[in-house]
């Protein structure tokens, strides 16, 4: 509850105060702190400000700025608590048994091992990647110690707090927004200089932070120096040594958490906030811009004034907005204005130049100070350096990617077949089972051919999507997916993309879903609508079972391999010659330039691999037991129900006359009206083309020929994205129209590459 909340003659207790540097500590210095009692007195005529008693002193405060204090009526909810409680472990999700909240953000570049502290932490099953934006968008976890409930929020990973990305703008956002009570800072040791940059844009916005110094095992085995205690002193910043592989430091961690937490500014030995000097001009021209923006009160309330002063210097564009529509706007404009021609003529670079070399000196000096010296004990990028040597080959980088992408298929069919057909002679034992002993009707039927012959035609292939899984963890968590972008970009660059495009065009092979989503880690606009135009393209698992129920069925062992790869190699030269098209006449615009880190390779640990396969299994088998059911059962009623009632044949039912209806479209395809059936069933989930043709052809079999099946899988490979891609295409873009060429464009290429195929097929 909030303070401005309350009503006259109301009294609570303050839990904590929220907001920025000077007004926080100004309002701490009134006795607004935490557990002491405060009364609301009386309102102004107009209802604001509103007069506040507290530590026996009147005082006044407007309601925005009230609405900064959080308050609760039980004054146990903000006693502090002095004898820790003796917890063994770090549980998750008790929410009850903590009477205390902390709000923590995780702030941290890609592959410091950010979102592997929130899921040891809370235990989330979340997605760890070893390459750039595999966090997206923001998660939520729990975590219950020593007394207090943590809500942590894994934010995506970023390099800076500028206005360059979209990871930048939202994580920005998220803490200007929703101001955490602490913010976790996830520094990658063995990167230090590089990662604290952030840490000096963190330090400009006054916000309570500590640094998690994360991967510190392998600065150990380096042999690297350096004095932590005094490098917090220096930064302001109090630091632990972790490791997120074993959970090494979680613990001093979180307490360090809620020691800031707890203290007042200036009250510890080395949490105090620090200033990083830039330079004479740069520093005048914030204080000159300072006089105006201190004095609005809802300003100075949402920001820290000197964050925004050299952001401004920066000339980012989201900030000159913020003071866009206030009156002094010209003033702070001209005293930024002066302060960048100053800084040009006495340094001969550009502002914001300066800025970034002025932080970097300041981490340098610091770490200097701090005794840091990088050992020699142990490379811990030589296997690094001796693989990248072979894999990102001039001649056997491409072999080997596809290779691997044989290899994996050439598993999923070989090791999957055995537990496929188990289950499948599960499903088959229960429906005569079921046939043999329950009575005719139309309950029977649906039980056996709506929702066993439906939903076990696609739960059969579980096996073979949790070997695929397997294999792009394996690849994602290892680092090698960061090696795939950096040698397709070249390619990449000739469609007209980002190199960072393949990262998204990769996970399209999972789901084309978070793959759209993962488009947010591309700078350019224009390369990132592209890439979400082209990414229905990848054969998505949800395709994996049909592709593998028509090759199990129309072509021998030795070929289905091979098969399976040309759907892929097609679904790849498709998007080339799309994305070719759409970069030249239809999305134009400038290119940004390829950045990527490439993280050193490390082998993901058999757990972490075991969680990502089970998760997708679980979302797989959720699936089974929802849309795929209900459209087992709908494709089933609408094939034994007719206009007349029951009916005595599949073309006479409602199924059949649809089917009957649409036959004329697909004649160039050699499609029967029963694929043209599971073709317009797979709009909503692609999943339903497999159950569909599981109901409708049941123990009849297949009667179509080896050319028309391909002609059938270039289809599926390539029309209509399922509904929940277009949705995400929606969101991500802004824009239905957009959304509607990717369901119009893919289905129409669906059709011309089907018919050609066939056609030009029947001629041999």
């Amino acid at each position: 509850m909030k303070l401005s909340e309350l009503n006259t003659g109301d009294k609570a207790y303050i839990i904590k105060v929220q907001g920025h540097g000077g007004f926080r500590k100004r309002i701490v210095e009134m006795g607004f702190i935490k557990g002491q009692c405060v009364e609301v007195l009386q309102c102004a005529p107009l209802q604001d400000p509103v007069k506040y008693k507290v530590m026996g002193y009147e005082v006044s405060l407007r309601r925005q700025e009230a609405d900064k204090i959080e308050v609760s009526f039980d004054k146990q909810d903000a006693e502090y608590v002095t004898e820790p409680q003796n917890v063994s472990t770090i549980a998750h999700y008790a929410v009850h048994s903590a009477r205390h909240t902390i709000n923590v953000a995780l702030v941290g570049n890609p592959n410091c091992g950010k979102t592997s502290l929130f899921n040891f932490a809370s235990g989330a099953h979340e997605r760890v990647g070893n390459y750039s934006g595999v966090t997206v968008d923001a998660k939520e976890g729990y975590a219950d110690f020593e007394g207090y409930h943590l809500k942590l929020v894994d934010l995506p990973g970023t390099y800076s707090l500028s206005a360059y990305s979209p990871e930048e703008l939202y994580v920005r956002k998220q803490l200007v927004e929703d101001t955490p009570d602490v913010i976790i800072n996830v520094i990658d040791s063995s990167n230090i200089e590089r990662n604290l940059y952030l840490t000096t844009q963190l330090m400009d916005m006054h916000l309570r932070v500590v640094c998690a110094l994360n991967m510190f095992d392998e600065t150990e085995r380096r042999g690297d120096r350096l004095d932590i205690e005094t490098l917090s002193g220096l930064m302001g910043i109090p630091m632990v040594p972790t490791s997120f592989k074993s959970g090494r430091g979680l613990p001093e961690l979180l307490r360090e958490v809620i020691h800031i937490f707890e203290s007042q500014e200036g009250h510890d030995n080395y949490y105090r906030h620090i200033h990083i000097n830039h330079g004479h001009e740069i520093e005048n021209g914030i204080a000159n811009m300072q006089k105006y923006l201190k004095g609005n009160d809802l300003l100075r309330l949402r920001y820290s004034t000197r964050w925004l002063a050299l952001k401004l210097l920066e000339k980012d564009a989201k900030a000159e907005e913020v003071i866009a529509a206030l009156p002094e706007r010209d003033e702070i404009l001209s005293a930024r204005d002066t302060a960048i021609r100053r800084v040009k003529e006495e340094t001969g670079t550009d502002s914001e130049t300066a800025i970034m070399d002025a932080k970097y000196g300041f981490i340098r000096g610091a770490l200097q100070e701090a005794g840091y010296k990088v050992g020699n004990k142990e490379n811990t990028y030589h296997v690094t350096h001796r693989l990248d040597a072979l894999i990102t080959n001039r001649w056997l980088g491409f072999p080997i990617f596809f290779a691997l992408l044989f290899l994996m298929f050439e598993v999923t069919f070989t090791m999957g077949q055995y537990p496929m057909d188990w289950i499948d002679a599960g499903f088959a034992f229960l429906g005569d089972f079921i046939g043999e002993n329950m009575s005719d009707g139309p309950l029977k039927d649906m039980l056996v051919d709506g929702v066993i012959a439906g939903v076990g035609a696609v739960i059969v292939f579980l096996p073979q999507i949790l070997i695929l899984y397997t294999f792009i963890s394996i690849m994602e968590d290892s680092g090698y997916m960061a090696r795939a972008a950096f040698i397709m970009d070249k390619l990449m660059h000739g469609m007209g993309l980002h190199g960072k495009s393949f990262i998204p065009l990769i996970m399209g092979f999972g789901c084309n879903v978070p793959a759209v989503m993962a488009t947010r880690t591309v700078e350019s606009r224009r390369s990132r609508l592209i890439t979400m135009l082209v990414l229905p393209m990848m054969s998505c698992s949800a395709r994996l079972p049909i592709y593998i129920m028509i090759t199990g069925a129309f072509f021998a062992v030795r070929y289905q391999s091979l098969v399976m790869i040309s759907l892929y190699l097609v679904g790849i030269a498709l998007s080339v010659v799309v994305s070719r098209i759409l970069s030249t006449w239809v999305i134009r615009g400038e290119d940004t330039p390829f950045v990527m880190e490439l993280p050193p390779y490390r082998f993901p640990t058999a757990k972490a691999i075991f969680r990502h396969t089970w998760e997708k299994g679980k979302q797989y088998l959720k699936k089974m037991g929802g849309v795929i059911l209900v459209a087992s059962i709908i494709v089933w009623a609408l094939g034994y129900f007719g206009p007349m009632g029951v009916a005595p044949s599949l073309e006479s039912s409602f199924i059949g006359l649809l089917g009957k209806m649409v036959e004329p479209l697909f004649l160039a395809q050699g499609f029967d009206w029963r694929m043209d059936v599971s073709l317009i069933a797979g709009v909503g989930a692609k999943e339903i083309v497999a159950s569909t043709i599981g109901v409708l052809y049941g123990d009849a079999g297949f009667n179509f020929s080896s050319l028309t099946a391909y002609a059938f899988l270039l289809f599926v490979l390539i029309y209509f994205p399922c509904i929940a891609t277009i949705v995400a295409i929606k969101n991500e873009s802004a824009s239905w129209r957009w959304a509607a060429f990717a369901a119009l464009y893919t289905t129409v290429l669906a059709w011309i590459v089907s018919a050609l195929v066939y056609q030009i097929g029947s001629l041999f």
